[in-house]
């Protein structure tokens, strides 16, 4: 985000800080695929990202507040990237911003069934998402529920990709 936004405007702030092409894809792929590394995020992003471009955003991301870096204990030159309360706020936004892609664009549905769920649950899952996601990236306490959204939104994935012949993600 620049020293000086164009606008006070909520909205204009929100794409100021998030709207560039890859910001929000970062976020999601750590969200809803459980990236945490720097080679995760950049094999295994359906877009195919940039090694460089991927840097930047994750090197702009951490300086916004919305990602915290660590050095990973498993290997000295790894960093595990966690999202920040910020960013894990920003679940309600990404499941409305996926159901009015379910409806406006060619979306295929191997990748829309996390959406379509999300959209489903309403609410109610979108916390229990936040929650499971403040757990793992900020250590807090999370209730046993039985299986956990992500699990459920990555059960349902598999069995459409599987019943649609695609490969592993």
């Amino acid at each position: 985000m620049s020293s000086e936004p164009r606008s006070g405007c909520p909205i204009n702030l929100t794409l100021e800080a998030l709207g560039d092409r890859w910001s929000l894809l970062v976020i999601r792929d750590m969200m809803f695929g459980g990236r945490r590394h720097f080679r995760e995020l950049l094999t295994r992003s359906e877009e195919g990202i940039a090694s460089n471009i991927l840097a930047d955003r994750l090197k702009r991301l951490t300086e916004s507040g919305f990602l915290t870096r660590a050095d990973d204990a498993s290997h000295k030159q790894k960093a595990i990237y966690s999202l920040t309360e910020k960013a894990i706020q920003l679940v309600p936004l990404l499941a409305h911003m996926g159901a009015w892609g379910r409806r406006h664009t060619p979306a295929t549905p191997e990748l829309s069934i996390r959406a379509q769920l999300l959209e489903e649950g309403g609410p109610d899952l979108w916390a229990e998402f936040m929650d499971e996601l403040r757990a793992a990236h900020l250590g807090l306490p999370h209730p046993a529920r039985g299986p956990s959204v992500g699990e459920r939104l990555q059960k349902a994935y598999e069995a459409v990709r599987d019943s649609q012949g695609g490969a592993a993600a």
